[in-house]
């Protein structure tokens, strides 16, 4: 048995003195996992997570872990090396889908996805950005999972427009004058997630710091339905990788005074 494919290396584990595990998820054969030999070299250098590789596997049978040999087609988080927050971004995206991906599962519109999340925030430097675009990435992944948010329209009132909340129990938008009585029990739904909002989507409209708390509001809400919905479901926690990101996120916030 063998395939060739591309793949995003979601994580790297030691096995014996000079193998590694490498787990990938790849554009057709989804999480995959397979045996590196020889210090964790590959054709292009040692392997990272996050990086983008060409995978060659083989097997004598489908069932079995067999052999990679990969070759890097670039590393996005080389470019991120100066930024610990986008960096914390890049290996909490990994973890959460060597998570919750089922093995051997394709995932065609995910690894697309992914890919163009580390594509382009190797090329953002404000947080207001890069994190809106990490936060939709993780609707992304609730709804490949079966567990998408429902932002068209307000659960209690099918308004489309005004929405500012989302319920923790629907997972569907609220509007504001139907959140009023209710919102210390919602979910703020930040601008940027809003179907439609045109230019205000953008964390580009918005002053740094409103930008950040925007951020914030968004990993709060997919926060709690990752939690909730889809690790409840596989009866695991939420990987640390994320509330590292959380914490190194909440870091930079900080003023210097504060800190």
């Amino acid at each position: 048995m063998d395939w060739q494919d591309e793949g995003v290396v979601l994580s790297v584990r030691h096995h014996g003195e000079s193998a590694r595990i490498v787990t990938l998820l790849t554009e057709a054969h989804g999480r995959h996992a397979g045996l590196l030999r020889g210090s964790g070299a590959s054709r292009g250098g040692s392997i990272q997570v996050g990086q983008i590789v060409r995978a060659d596997w083989r097997a004598r049978l489908s069932e079995q872990l067999g052999y990679y040999t990969l070759e890097s087609l670039g590393h996005p988080g080389a470019m991120m090396l100066d930024d610990p927050a986008r960096l914390a971004a890049l290996r909490a995206s990994c973890a959460l889908i060597d998570a919750a991906v089922s093995e051997r599962e394709p995932h065609p519109n995910l690894f697309a996805a992914t890919r163009t999340l580390f594509t382009l925030m190797a090329e953002m430097d404000d947080p207001g950005d890069w994190g809106a675009l990490y936060v939709r990435w993780e609707t992304g992944l609730l709804a490949e999972m079966g567990y998408g948010i429902d932002l068209q329209s307000c659960a209690a009132t099918g308004a489309t427009t005004d929405l500012t909340h989302v319920s923790p129990r629907t997972g569907r938008a609220v509007s504001a004058g139907a959140a009023a009585p209710y919102a210390g029990r919602l979910l703020a739904l930040p601008g940027f997630l809003v179907p439609g909002r045109g230019g205000e989507s953008s964390a580009d409209s918005l002053p740094p710091d409103s930008a950040i708390r925007a951020v914030q509001d968004g990993l709060a809400l997919t926060g709690h339905f990752l939690e909730n919905r889809l690790f409840a479901q596989l009866h695991a926690a939420v990987p640390q990788a994320r509330a590292r990101l959380l914490e190194v996120l909440r870091g930079q916030a900080q003023t210097p005074a504060q800190k």
